[in-house]
């Protein structure tokens, strides 16, 4: 079995150890997707479905003409010798190729968010148990040692105890904010529009929904579909919780007016109940995809001793409380001031000046490995699973508690109100 992500001098791969992967959806995730799998030993690519005729024929350039090629993914399906599949296409099909793939007895990577709509998410988790299939959901900081430390240290106290979570992804760039090109050759001819429409009412041709489907409810999810997913993973696997109670979301459409549907400026509160060892939090997460400066993301969790920031890598900052409470007198007579102070520093006597006396800053940084993919170490999880039967960091039930509150998100966001949800039910109230 291979190890950790990252580390060199991985084992030679025996023939019955060969993975062979197909992928449905080779536009940008989906080849990275592809990559980050085919660069663990054993994995081949057996095939590729996209819809848009260009992609299949890049996916022959660089794999070869051997390579089979479809834009029916259910070819795919009803081939013998693909072990799995990477679902990597617009967000609306997610649920259905995922089930459809399980039911053919493949194996499932799945990109994020899991679904496109509340409804199938406990289609695709009583799939999954009711086929046995592996399938993990690609939100990949829940495979990340950077995360997983930052795990470590908050349940052991680092930071006291967490009582909010503060987090942003925010972008300056066009193809950061869904703009992705658009090929000369984008017609009815070279994109089967009726099978990517297949599932929605019928609507006419538009390359901007095909190559920019993020920025179209019908097609996509959003910011929160692409970018708070991200954001809960992570909170999420930290705090070892399973979502929140309550979530509210504003924004709106501010620079890209390109015509899409969905906001490009995004901001989330959300209640975080108590769960297992951890007490309430509120989270706050931003999203603004015209915020003056270059692409940054990080994630804060604040505590009672300190907070420890996500960003390159986890760095912790301990502030240490005063030793006393400190008093407010002013307004005060003179004589209960005095008997004011009397009675306080009987309670809390004036240390002496001393080198003890100075207070300690404590900051703890910890830096990723030269080199390291929390992709590559997403991919590589799934693979040992795919090989080892056992289960996966990133379930389709984790996954759908990611992929929940970013969707409450848009429906709060659209709605103008509050959705109330049951973390532990997956379930609107």
């Amino acid at each position: 079995m291979l190890g950790m992500a990252g580390a060199g001098g991985q084992t030679r791969v025996s023939p019955n150890d060969r993975i062979r992967i197909a992928t449905i959806g080779l536009g940008g995730m989906g080849t990275y997707d592809t990559k980050q799998s085919l660069s663990i030993p054993g994995v081949e690519l057996a095939a590729v479905c996209d819809l848009y005729e260009g992609r299949r024929t890049r996916a022959q350039e660089l794999y070869g003409n051997q390579l089979f090629v479809t834009a029916d993914y259910r070819e795919i399906l009803a081939k013998s010798g693909i072990d799995a599949v990477i679902v990597a296409t617009a967000d609306l099909w997610h649920s259905r190729i995922s089930i459809d793939a399980m039911q053919a007895g493949k194996d499932v990577y799945c990109e994020k968010p899991m679904v496109h709509s509340i409804e199938e998410g406990k289609q695709v988790i009583a799939a999954q148990k009711k086929t046995g299939r592996i399938m993990q959901v690609g939100s990949q900081r829940v495979s990340s040692i950077v995360y997983l430390k930052a795990k470590e240290l908050i349940a052991a106290g680092a930071i006291g105890v967490p009582n909010m979570v503060e987090a942003w992804w925010d972008r300056n760039n066009a193809i950061g904010a869904f703009e992705a090109s658009i090929p000369p050759d984008a017609s009815p001819a070279t994109i089967d529009w009726d099978r990517y429409t297949a599932n929605l009412p019928k609507c006419p041709y538009d390359p901007m929904r095909f190559f920019r489907w993020r920025a179209y409810r019908d097609f996509g999810a959003g910011v929160a579909g692409d970018l708070f997913v991200h954001l809960f993973s992570g909170t999420h696997l930290i705090l070892d919780s399973t979502g929140p109670s309550k979530v509210y979301a504003t924004g709106g459409i501010r620079f890209w007016k390109d015509g899409r549907d969905m906001p490009d400026l995004m901001l989330g509160l959300y209640d975080y109940p108590a769960s297992g060892k951890m007490p309430p939090v509120n989270v706050a997460l931003r999203v603004n995809f015209e915020d003056g400066g270059s692409e940054s993301s990080e994630l804060h969790f604040v505590g009672s001793e300190g907070i420890l920031t996500i960003g390159d890598g986890v760095k912790v900052a301990k502030h240490p409380r005063d030793r006393e409470p400190g008093y407010s007198i002013d307004t005060f007579s003179k004589a209960v001031q005095d008997q004011f102070m009397k009675e306080y520093r009987e309670k809390y006597p004036e240390p002496p000046l001393s080198t003890a006396s100075l207070l300690p800053n404590v900051v703890e940084e910890y830096l990723e490995p030269p080199g390291y993919s929390d992709h590559h170490a997403h991919h590589l999880n799934f693979i040992n699973a795919v090989r080892s039967r056992k289960p996966v960091v990133e379930d389709p039930v984790f996954g759908f508690r990611a992929a929940a509150p970013a969707l409450l998100s848009n429906l709060s966001w659209n709605e103008g109100q509050a959705c109330k949800w049951d973390p532990v039910s997956m379930e609107r109230i």
